[in-house]
């Protein structure tokens, strides 16, 4: 199985995004995209999901979706979702996608 993770880190407070909705969507197509989890955030800000992959997902584009603007409060949140489109190419891997979080602005980058 493959397994989805990531640790938010606040970088306004310098503390982990404890609590932080995160959603992963498997991309169909153009128009239609199907939930493959829907989790909050640990108190270190962290997920970790195992993701089944089968034949025809393998090479497919996913969206993790963090949501900023519950997090840091809708008024407050000019990104109000970060969206990381990424593709899973092999059923075993991990894909590990660290971000650093903010009101106005986020930095991601791969990590295995």
């Amino acid at each position: 199985m493959a397994v989805v993770s990531s640790h938010i880190l606040d970088s306004v407070s310098g503390n982990s995004a404890a609590g932080i909705r995160c959603q992963l969507f498997h991309l169909i197509d153009d128009t239609d995209r199907q939930t493959v989890f829907d989790v909050i955030a640990d108190a270190e800000g962290r997920i970790s999901e195992s993701v089944v992959v089968d034949d025809s997902s393998i090479g497919g584009e996913f969206e993790l979706v963090m949501h900023a603007a519950g997090y840091f409060g809708a008024e407050k949140a000019v990104v109000p979702t970060v969206v990381i489109r990424f593709v899973i190419d092999d059923a075993d891997k991990r894909y590990h996608l660290p971000v650093m979080l903010a009101p106005h602005s986020y930095s991601t980058w791969w990590s295995s």
